[in-house]
């Protein structure tokens, strides 16, 4: 049985995108990007909304600056992707359906037969996945920068009980910090 995961980048005080919507402070350290790397390896697949999705298929292309950024596009487009919109007519990248209504009781079932984990990325629909109660794990790679507000990494509403399952400092002083909620 696989787990689902929520996974983010975020602030210090707890923003993936500050209220302009920029998010380029998170831009991963090559040593980050790295853990990112070897963790999306464990990924059968991605559940996005919208918007999230618009932003990552740029991997698809292939075209990159350094090989730890290649190798993440790489394990990106190996990927299945599964995308919650009500307007996008199609998907644009290969190994991707659309799907137009995210109904947390399928979706659970949905992972619970695939074969490897599956992460839910975009503040806005892994917040459905966690206040549904779905998502097994959080993953918060903590960046050193404050942006003062913005699109919340955990939305309102979202409560229960959490356990530590690791924590771990990158070279450029970001913090890893994994917590179980299920």
């Amino acid at each position: 049985m696989a787990r689902l995961l929520a996974e983010f980048t975020c602030s210090l005080d707890g923003f993936i995108a500050d209220a302009d919507g920029d998010f380029s402070w998170s831009e991963p350290h090559p040593d980050v990007h790295q853990w990112f790397n070897d963790r999306e390896r464990e990924f059968g697949t991605h559940l996005y909304g919208r918007r999230l999705y618009e932003t990552m298929r740029v991997w698809q292309d292939g075209r990159t600056d350094d090989a730890v950024t290649a190798e993440y596009g790489e394990i990106w487009r190996r990927i299945d992707h599964v995308v919650y919109s009500r307007t996008l007519a199609e998907a644009t990248t290969p190994r991707t359906r659309i799907e137009r209504e995210f109904d947390p009781t399928r979706v659970r079932r949905e992972v619970d037969a695939l074969e490897r984990d599956a992460v839910v990325g975009g503040a806005t629909l892994a917040g459905v996945a966690m206040r549904a109660g779905i998502v097994d794990e959080l993953r918060l790679v903590v960046v050193p920068h404050l942006v003062g507000g913005g699109t919340r990494a955990i939305p309102d509403g979202v409560r229960g009980p959490i356990r530590l399952l690791e924590e771990r400092r990158f070279v450029n002083d970001a913090v890893l910090l994994r917590y179980a909620l299920r």
